[in-house]
């Protein structure tokens, strides 16, 4: 900051310079350097930023601001064949009716006495999510699904005193490189060690025999996702829990919840923790917002003594036929294990910050108005339509799908027949108002020219067909 400099920001109360003096005055700091002493000078910017003018009428700023927003290319205006962890699902009126009410909307944090009905809405999120996955007990909404996964990790570290994770080879690099932070380099004390698990090259499926060779006295669990990143369905998932567990590991299993009308729930094959996202149920995709990850179990005190996240019971109250809300073993919590100047002790478990309540509270609405049938349907749906996605797709000249035919909602769709990059014919896709699939040829090298594509209940048999159709052109070129 310039010393002297008298600037007003219309935007930024604080930039009055009697308002800064009084803070500064307020935490007793005579200058605003004072607070930036631990910057290196070398880290320092040392001229002014760049920005543009701040615009004092609304009505200019509102038009400055649409005239970037109207450079994005969405998926209302362009069809979307994008998945890879954010997915485009119809969001019923209702959700966004709900969400958007002022009980819900700004009730974000709070106590059970005043949360006007905000816990009940959670309590209802936690019940239900769990009968879909077949578990007891599940935690309230964390940042993403990479860091539930990751937290699941640490909790079976601690449960099971052990240091090493194994994961399979075709997990999503986002959730991979999550769960890597989240076991701390190898330098720090508590530091887990991630070992990956080769696949079959042909079906994508878990290596069993990899997997009894690398797992070990020193393994905490064995990870794997079902339907995976790639979207294949590990059917082996029985017999990765009883290898995981002969070895006194833990089987952990991260999985797309809206699966699990027309497939079996990963309670059912031995899961001991469930992770993943609740997205795609009744949440928009928000340019990085609108996610949200869960973590689940059975109610066992060794697992809920070990969750991050906060939790929501139900008990009686002294009415007859009244229940209450309130957190569930709130002294496990970061909140509660502090020191005195605030920061979390080393003994209490991992500290997952702000949440996403919010979204909770979408994805109990969409489970309500869906129940058990509407579950069933929409999966049933999802697999019809990829497969005929798969069909039209494999009868273009140079395109294989590979990992099929067991896939759900995401296939992997490999180019190396064509001679065109991925980036080149999704770039053509665009001229045609399509979102091709999200280019992997990076993330797996070994899987040459290859591209994620998703099919969800949004796409029509029209779409499906304007899309190979446009392929056929592009790759003609």
């Amino acid at each position: 900051m310039a010393e002297g400099n008298s600037f007003i920001h219309p935007y930024i109360p604080n930039s009055v310079p009697e308002v800064k003096a009084e803070m500064l005055k307020s935490i007793g700091v005579e200058d605003v350097e004072a607070l930036y002493q631990e910057i290196p000078e070398k880290l320092r910017f040392k001229r002014r930023l760049d920005l543009p003018r701040p615009f004092l009428a609304e009505s200019e700023l509102k038009k400055h601001v649409m005239s970037i927003l109207l450079k994005n290319k969405t998926c209302e205006e362009n069809l979307n064949f994008l998945g890879g962890g954010c997915w485009q699902h119809y969001v019923p009126a209702v959700c966004d009716e709900i969400v958007g009410r002022s009980e819900v909307l700004t009730a974000y944090a709070g106590e059970p006495y005043s949360d006007l009905g905000k816990f009940q809405l959670l309590f209802e999120y936690q019940s239900q999510l769990g009968e879909l996955v077949g578990m007891d007990v599940v935690c309230l909404p964390i940042y993403s699904w990479g860091t539930a996964a990751g937290c699941a990790v640490r909790m079976a570290s601690r449960i099971t005193g052990r240091s090493e994770v194994l994961v399979p080879g075709t997990v999503s690099p986002d959730r991979l490189a999550t769960i890597r932070t989240f076991c701390q380099p190898a330098v720090m004390p508590g530091h887990i060690e991630v070992k990956l698990i080769s696949y079959d090259a042909k079906t994508g499926l878990l290596d069993l025999e990899d997997l009894e060779n690398k797992i070990s006295p020193r393994t905490a669990a064995v990870y794997i996702e079902n339907p995976s990143y790639l979207g294949f369905i590990e059917a082996q998932g029985e017999k990765i829990s009883e290898i995981a567990h002969t070895n006194g590991a833990l089987s952990i299993v991260g999985v797309d919840p809206i699966s699990l009308g027309v497939l079996l729930a990963p309670a059912d094959y031995g899961a001991d923790i469930v992770v993943g996202t609740a997205q795609p149920l009744g949440i928009h995709m928000n340019c990085g917002g609108g996610m949200l990850g869960f973590i689940a179990s059975r109610d066992e005190e060794k697992y809920v003594a070990e969750y991050p996240g906060l939790l929501v019971s139900i008990t009686n109250t002294i009415e007859e036929g009244e229940y209450g809300f309130g957190w569930s073993t709130w002294d496990r919590t970061g909140y509660v294990v502090r020191d005195d100047q605030g920061q979390i002790r080393s003994q209490s478990k991992d500290f997952v910050g702000t949440t996403s309540n919010l979204w909770a509270i979408g994805a109990a609405v969409y489970m309500t108005l869906m129940g058990p049938s509407g579950f069933k349907e929409i999966g049933e749906l999802i697999i019809q339509k990829s497969h005929y996605a798969i069909k039209l797709l494999s009868e273009v000249k140079g395109v294989e799908v590979i990992f099929g035919p067991n896939i759900f909602k995401e296939f992997v769709v490999n180019f190396d027949g064509t001679g065109k990059t991925v980036k080149d014919i999704n770039k053509a896709l665009l001229g045609h108002n399509i979102f091709g699939g999200k280019d992997i040829s990076k993330e797996f090298p070994e899987l040459g020219a290859s591209a994620l594509y998703c099919v969800t209940e949004m796409h029509s048999q029209d779409d499906i067909k304007k899309l190979t159709n446009a392929l056929r052109g592009v790759l003609a070129k």
